[in-house]
C-alpha cells in the first residue's frame, strides 16, 4: 500500500510488524490493533471498503474517533491492518511433493479468501508495506517452487503471475454475482447477440452454444500457468 510517504510507510510497518509501544504507566489499553482491524472488516463484508471510516469503525467499537488516533493513525494504516487479519495465514502446505498440486492448493485457498472479503479486491495493490501473514502467501509460492532451476526472480514473478489470475478471476465472478463466472456472465451478456449475427462471429457462435454450464476460467487460466512453469522448469533441469 503506498501511503504517500515516508513516515506513512514506517507507520504501517510498525502497526504490522512492531514492536507495538506498552504504556509504562496508567490502565491498560482497552483496545487492541486486531479489534480494530476486525471493526473495520466487518463494516467491510457487510457495505464495501468504502463504507469504512475511522468514524465508522470508532462508533462500532463504541469510542471516540479521536481515541482510535491512539492506535491508528489514519485510514490508509486502518485498511492495512484489516487487510494483514482478513488474508489470515495461508493454509499448511499440503505435503504434496507435486509443486503443481501444491500451487494448486495455494490458489484455491487464495480464491476462498477473496470469496470470504470481497472488499479485498478494493484495497490497494502494487509496492507497499505487507505484514507478516501476507508475506506467508508469497512464501508459500516461492518455496513450492524451490530447487526447479528457477532464479529467485522468476520464483516471485510466478507468484504475482498466480496471485493476479486469481484476482482477475474472483472480480469477475464479484462482477457477475452469486452463482456467476466469467463465462456464464458473457454468454447472458452476449450470447443472445452472438447468436443474433452469427454469420458475422462465426467461431464464438459455435463456442458459445457448446458451454456447458460450468464455469473453468481459474482452472483453465491456472494450468496454462502451470504448463508454462512447467515446461521452463524441465528446459532448466534438461529433462
Amino acid at each position: 500500500m503506498s501511503t504517500g510517504s515516508g513516515s506513512g510507510a514506517a507507520d504501517t510497518a510498525r502497526l504490522l510488524w512492531g514492536p507495538h509501544p506498552k504504556p509504562t504507566r496508567g490502565p491498560k489499553p482497552a483496545l487492541t490493533l486486531e479489534r480494530i482491524a476486525w471493526a473495520g472488516i466487518e463494516i467491510a463484508d457487510a457495505e464495501g471498503l468504502g463504507a469504512v471510516s475511522m468514524q465508522r469503525v470508532a462508533g462500532l467499537l463504541d469510542y471516540t474517533k479521536m481515541s482510535l488516533y491512539r492506535y491508528v493513525p489514519g485510514k490508509a494504516e486502518l485498511v492495512a491492518l484489516m487487510v494483514e487479519e482478513a488474508v489470515g495465514e495461508p493454509a499448511p502446505a499440503t505435503g504434496a511433493p507435486d509443486w503443481r498440486e501444491q500451487l494448486r492448493d495455494w490458489s484455491a485457498q487464495l480464491t476462498d479468501v477473496f470469496g470470504a472479503h470481497p472488499w479485498l479486491l478494493d484495497a490497494p495493490v502494487g509496492p507497499r508495506v505487507m505484514g507478516p501473514r501476507e508475506l506467508a502467501w508469497l512464501e508459500r509460492v516461492v518455496a513450492a517452487l524451490d530447487g526447479n532451476g528457477l532464479t529467485g526472480p522468476e520464483r516471485m514473478d510466478a507468484a504475482v503471475l498466480l496471485a493476479g489470475h486469481v484476482r482477475g478471476i474472483a472480480e469477475q465472478a464479484r462482477a457477475a454475482g452469486p452463482g456467476g463466472g466469467p463465462e456464464s456472465q458473457m454468454l447472458a451478456v452476449l450470447g443472445g447477440l452472438v447468436q443474433e449475427h452469427a454469420d458475422r462471429f462465426p467461431a464464438l457462435a459455435v463456442a458459445m452454444t457448446a458451454q456447458d454450464g460450468h464455469d473453468q476460467a481459474l482452472a483453465f487460466g491456472l494450468e496454462r500457468i502451470l504448463d508454462g512453469l512447467d515446461a521452463l522448469i524441465t528446459r532448466r533441469l534438461g529433462r
